[in-house]
């Protein structure tokens, strides 16, 4: 995870290919728990209480912010999932991973 820490999104280029399967599996391996999942991959949080959860939409919201990389969110009480794809290339960028590595670390603490 940490080469993917030290990175940051960059607008992919017009006509950039999505990432294919083999390349998108390569970088799963750095982000534990994350999933491929319908053209994204994804990963749920849990918490004790709303107030952790509304914590961590927060700062996931200001990764997204700094990295202008903006993850669907579905929250509940005490859950949030997570899931990251590039509209722009039409499925996995680098970009998905890199903030994906970002989001975990707010739990990790790296």
């Amino acid at each position: 995870m940490s080469d993917l820490l030290k990175k940051h999104c960059t607008p992919p280029a017009k006509n950039t290919p999505a990432l294919d399967a083999s390349q998108a599996a390569d970088l799963l391996k750095a982000i534990p728990g994350w999933a491929y999942a319908g053209g994204h991959i994804e990963k749920t949080f849990e918490f004790k209480n709303y107030y952790e959860t509304m914590a961590f939409v927060n700062a996931t919201a200001f990764v997204s912010h700094r990295e202008d990389h903006h993850p669907d969110l579905e929250v509940g009480y005490n859950r949030c999932k997570v899931k990251y794809s590039t509209h722009a290339v039409n499925g996995l960028s680098e970009n998905d991973f890199i903030c994906a590595a970002k989001v975990d670390a707010l739990i990790s603490g790296k």
